[in-house]
């Protein structure tokens, strides 16, 4: 049977949870390899819909600073495109709502709601789905002295390694890359130390 040469790439990953056969449960995302920027949404813009070069760019900008001046403010602002709003979370657990002073709050990012409106214009888009020829996790996991000899070379060379590199070099998800790294830090015969560093982990050789 033909490949598929249309509609959106997707991979096929992995989860911790097991199925009735006692093999892990797949799942699939929208292929991680394609990105496009703000320039090449400028020019995506420019090219199919006539838009003045650099217009995208002074929209954003008049709507981060607008936006974000409304939200700092305690708005909530609604667009075509869903509604933003400041959330807030508490220094310290509070049971008492008296108890509660403005110096115990602080702002915790901002919450994106979009509603249906994607939905409906992915789905006028849309042209179906085509697998990606991504990585298989297993048989990459299956080859043990491979990821062994990569996770020397990495240590060789910067003295230690993150999930999200060793994620990067051995073509794993983030998740079994991971998962990996620390079973190599536990046992009889530890391979690697994790320690905390800033807001990521970092793994060394013992």
């Amino acid at each position: 049977m033909p490949k598929k040469k249309d509609g959106m790439l997707f991979e096929v990953h992995p989860t911790p949870a097991k199925g009735r056969d006692g093999k892990n449960i797949v799942y699939v995302r929208p292929a991680m390899n394609h990105k496009v920027t703000m320039q090449g949404l400028e020019d995506f813009c420019n090219r199919n819909y006539n838009s003045p070069y650099g217009e995208m760019m002074r929209a954003f900008d008049y709507f981060l600073r607008a936006a974000g001046e409304l939200m700092a403010m305690g708005y909530r602002v609604e667009t075509p495109i869903g509604s933003f709003a400041p959330r807030l979370k508490l220094l310290r657990e509070i049971t008492d709502p008296d108890e509660v002073r403005s110096t115990d709050v602080v702002f915790d990012g901002v919450e994106y709601n979009p509603g249906k409106l994607w939905n409906r214009e992915l789905e006028k888009w849309s042209r179906g789905f085509r697998k990606s020829d991504s990585p298989n996790t297993r048989e990459i996991l299956a080859d043990k002295p491979k990821l062994e000899a990569l996770l020397r070379k990495l240590l060789g060379d910067g003295g230690y390694t993150t999930a999200r590199t060793f994620s990067l070099f051995s073509k794993l998800t983030y998740y079994s890359a991971r998962k990996l790294l620390d079973e190599w830090c536990e046992g009889e015969n530890p391979k690697l130390l994790k320690t905390k560093q800033g807001q990521e982990y970092i793994y060394t050789a013992i």
